[in-house]
């Protein structure tokens, strides 16, 4: 081979070069804008905890419902591994991230008497406020697994409502005094909780009218309830309807949209350095695999940018990461301990 083609090939690696350099630098900046306009809406919106926590306890105004408006106070906080929405799992079942429930000893002068009882079930509904948003809310919106297509927002889960209340229903891990400790967190960290109830298949499950399927989720079974009411008088928790009951067979169908029958599922890869720096940080290993194998990417992030390295930051490390969406696979590349704002090293 010549001297001259030599060169040229040599030119051609480094455009390639230049070209990907380019695209990771158009990516950048992106997220370095996001991040720029978070970090304004902190300080803008910025209130110490005592203070938010004396906003909240503000008596609701007599003249609210002239307002057409309902202010709750929350009952308590949600404490998670995530302190950004990035990455954010979408559901609580698609985990098994350990998230903590405080509640507000303004609420209750003795807020561990509120729980009691509440260890006899196995799973409660957490409802709760989007308190993060940035936008206003959105008639259509565009859920991730349809890949930029729109649908009613009522027809979704997304956080872009008219009143930005959500629900999961999280697996209770364990109580202890105020403290109520659940696996499958959604929710990004300081949550304000503004209700939980427990989880009881005979009511929130639609297709009781299969007792084997119930009997896994309740110790007692029952068929189908015939009142339409969210709760049973006291009493008849165990009232049971006949399984030729009407009522049996119409609560027996469920039916989704086929986009949320087909979830995303992407298979984890661990590079050598990534292997490496796992071990010395002594995480758990399947808590990261469980973020990225549901592909947390922004519908714009996978189509404008998808073969560029995402970044996230979970507990007190940053995860970098590469997705192959032809292959369905996501490489995790880098884990760092997570760096604070003043540059600092979280050791925590």
């Amino acid at each position: 081979m010549s001297e001259i083609e030599s060169i040229r090939k040599e030119l051609a690696r480094a455009r390639k070069e230049i070209q990907n350099l380019r695209k990771q630098v158009s990516s950048l900046t992106y997220v370095h804008h996001k991040e720029i306009q978070s970090i304004k809406s902190t300080i803008e919106n910025y209130k110490c905890e005592g203070c938010t926590n004396i906003e909240t306890m503000k008596p609701v105004s007599d003249n609210s419902a002239d307002n057409n408006e309902n202010l709750f106070k929350p009952i308590g906080f949600i404490r998670t591994a995530f302190s950004e929405k990035r990455a954010v799992p979408r559901q609580p079942t698609t985990n098994k991230l350990l998230g903590r429930i405080e509640i507000s000893q303004s609420v209750f002068n003795n807020p561990e008497h509120s729980l009691d009882g509440l260890h006899s079930f196995s799973h409660i509904w957490i409802i709760y406020h989007f308190h993060r948003n940035e936008s206003h809310p959105k008639a259509k919106v565009a859920p991730p697994r349809l890949g930029g297509s729109r649908v009613g927002v009522f027809s979704t889960r997304s956080p872009h409502r008219p009143c930005p209340i959500g629900l999961s229903l999280v697996e209770i891990n364990k109580i202890d005094h105020r403290f109520v400790y659940f696996y499958g967190t959604d929710m990004v960290d300081g949550t304000p909780v503004l209700d939980i109830k427990p989880y009881i298949p005979a009511y929130d499950f639609p297709d009781t009218s299969n007792s084997s399927n119930l009997a896994k989720h309740s110790e007692k079974r029952a068929e189908c309830t015939a009142s339409t009411d969210r709760e049973e008088p006291e009493g008849e928790e165990n009232f049971r309807i006949p399984s030729s009951s009407p009522q049996v067979a119409a609560c027996s169908t469920v039916k989704v949209p086929k986009w949320i029958d087909n979830p995303t599922k992407l298979n984890v890869v661990f590079t050598s350095r990534a292997s490496e720096q796992l071990a010395q940080l002594e995480l758990n290993e399947n808590h990261i695999q469980e973020v990225v194998s549901q592909d947390p990417r922004s519908v714009y992030l996978r189509t404008k940018h998808g073969s560029q390295l995402f970044t996230f930051q979970i507990s007190n490390v940053t995860v970098s990461c590469q997705f192959d969406d032809e292959n369905a696979t996501v490489t995790v590349v880098q884990i760092l301990k997570a760096e604070r704002f003043d540059g600092e090293v979280d050791k925590d």
